[in-house]
């Protein structure tokens, strides 16, 4: 079906309006360029969220509905290759992506987060490779994102940080109760924490007030509009432009090629159903890894049969994911998980650097953190029932006594790590959804289980009278961290994007959310999604003196 109409070409057009959608949008409106950004989701205010855990957590108020927007898990370990629908690592679909209901954890990635393969050597059944950038190219844009944002941190804190060319612009929020037993169990064990950087101000910067702290943070939009985010900061810095159109409510079904094999434009439809082609001299995707390659996958055509700038085959492998787990320790004294556990501000990269004694590969940043959402409604622990009066019982008795040490694993790249069109399962809009074959190496287990150990120590250290082990035996995506299905690398054989994350095959397609990360790394990732897709706007904003329309 052809689209109905055909607005004013320009000269970039952004699927994705989220952390790195928003932050190209204003980078390259600030550089003179036209842009459209093209988001799947609505665009909310501030005015419209807050605490309601049930609605945030339980209904998928901020999460994708998994009734219009399904995807579909093969786990071959298992035996079966039938897949299984699944809400697989989730991202919000709204303007401002997952950015809406984070805590806003910023850590930088370190100098050796860019060269795995070369410290850690070859590890059998995996595709590690290097990064075809360097921590040192990247450093100018990670201060660009924290200067943007305003956040709250203690440079050289954290020992394993890579070199800073400015502090950070707040200094580091008030520890919370979490974090003085965090610190109490690290230097017991005579372990390095610091505070954590969050999207948090603790001082106004740039105009905007300190942000209101809220045991409601992670998983709930921020109803004061203090804590930084891409909604509240990258979006209307582009809008100030006056040359950024945000189109929410439009569902991007392909990205059409011209006769010359390059991106013409994206085919959506709008909030009635109108399919709409929206040209532009370059197109850029900022979807989150999972559903760029699912896009890149729909997008066939003559010249690209097997998906756009897929030659290579390698577009949605290699996928990698972060898991999320912890040690739970329960005190004596109470540490109030509703008012302690409103922020999470201390972190430790004690076991993130690789270690050959341990036998794996790589590390994670490990924190204090919450054991469930601030309200008893999603809290539990590994041995309380789901409900009834022991239940209800052991609330009362722990729910104030408890706190978790937790930590993120690296998932290990693989070849057959993946995402591909499900023919037989389809959206609310009736395209193939994205089907997830996920296999853990045996890496991501041995990595989990020495950190959890790691973060049971911290909770003995500083106190804890029981200590449980929440040791994982698979990958699902509780993160929401998704990287690896568009790598970027120098090789196109072994790469379907360049160092400017520039698709081999087509020179005016761009991919700047996780999809072009070679590893996952072992800590949150948003920072540096941010700070890369600042770097490629500022590449493709410097060849506008070529018209965009050559090849650069």
């Amino acid at each position: 079906m052809a689209p109905k109409t055909k607005p004013e070409r320009a000269d970039v057009c952004i699927v994705g309006a989220g952390a790195t959608g928003a932050a190209a949008a204003k980078v390259l409106t600030e550089n003179g360029l036209r842009v459209v950004a093209l988001e799947r989701g609505p665009w909310r205010g501030k005015e419209t969220f807050g605490g309601d855990e049930l609605a945030n957590v339980n209904r998928y108020n901020l999460w994708p509905d998994p009734l219009l927007n399904p995807r579909t898990v093969v786990r071959p370990e298992t035996g079966s290759s039938d897949p299984v629908v699944e809400l697989f690592c989730p991202v919000p679909q709204m303007v401002g992506g997952g950015t809406v209901h984070w805590q806003g954890w910023l850590p930088r990635f370190t100098p050796n987060d860019f060269r795995l393969h070369t410290i850690a050597g070859e590890l059998p059944g995996t595709t590690l490779a290097d990064w075809p950038i360097t921590y040192d190219e990247l450093e100018p844009y990670y201060s660009k994102v924290e200067w943007a944002f305003g956040v709250s941190g203690q440079g050289g804190a954290n020992r394993a940080e890579g070199p800073r060319s400015r502090e950070y612009p707040c200094p580091p929020l008030p520890l919370s109760h979490y974090a003085h037993k965090f610190h109490e169990g690290c230097d017991a064990l005579g372990w390095n924490a610091f505070p954590t950087p969050q999207a948090a101000l603790s001082r106004p910067h740039n105009g905007r007030p300190p942000t209101v702290i809220s045991a409601f943070a992670q998983q709930h939009g921020d109803p004061t509009g203090t804590r930084s985010s891409a909604l509240n900061v990258f979006v209307p810095d582009a809008v100030a432009t006056g040359r950024f159109e945000l189109r929410p409510d439009c569902y991007v079904r392909e990205i059409t090629v011209d006769d010359r094999g390059r991106a013409k434009g994206a085919v959506y439809a709008d909030a009635d159903g109108d399919l709409v082609e929206q040209e532009a001299d370059v197109v850029v995707l900022a979807c989150g890894a999972v559903e760029s390659a699912r896009l890149l996958l729909l997008s066939r055509s003559r010249r690209f049969p097997d998906g756009l700038a897929n030659s290579s085959d390698l577009v949605g492998r290699n996928v990698t994911f972060h898991e999320y787990s912890a040690a739970v320790g329960l005190f004596d004294d109470p540490v109030y998980a509703w008012a302690g556990g409103g922020y999470v501000s201390a972190s430790s990269f004690q076991f993130y650097e690789h270690d050959d004694s341990r036998g794996f590969a790589s590390g994670g940043h490990i924190a204090c953190a919450g054991v469930g959402i601030p309200l008893p409604i999603n809290w539990g622990l590994p041995d309380r029932p789901l409900w009834g009066a022991q239940a209800k019982q052991m609330d009362r008795d722990h729910f104030n006594h408890s706190m978790a040490v937790a930590m993120v694993v690296h998932d290990m790249p693989q070849h057959d790590n993946r995402i591909e069109l499900d023919e037989k399962v389809e959206d609310a809009w009736g395209l193939p959804v994205a089907r997830v074959t996920l296999t853990p190496h045996r890496n991501d287990l041995e990595m989990g289980r020495f950190l959890i150990d790691r973060n049971a120590e911290i909770l003995e250290a500083a106190g804890a009278n029981k200590v449980y082990r929440v040791y994982i035996d698979k990958v699902t995506g509780n993160c929401s961290h998704q990287h690896g299905t568009t790598r970027m690398g120098d090789d196109p054989g072994t790469s379907v994007l360049n160092r400017w994350c520039q698709a081999h095959d087509v020179d005016n397609l761009f991919v700047v959310d996780g999809g072009p990360f070679p590893t996952g790394t072992g800590a949150n990732p948003t920072l540096t999604m941010m700070a890369n897709a600042w770097r490629v706007s500022e590449y493709i904003a410097t060849r506008k003196s070529d018209r965009l329309g050559n090849r650069m």
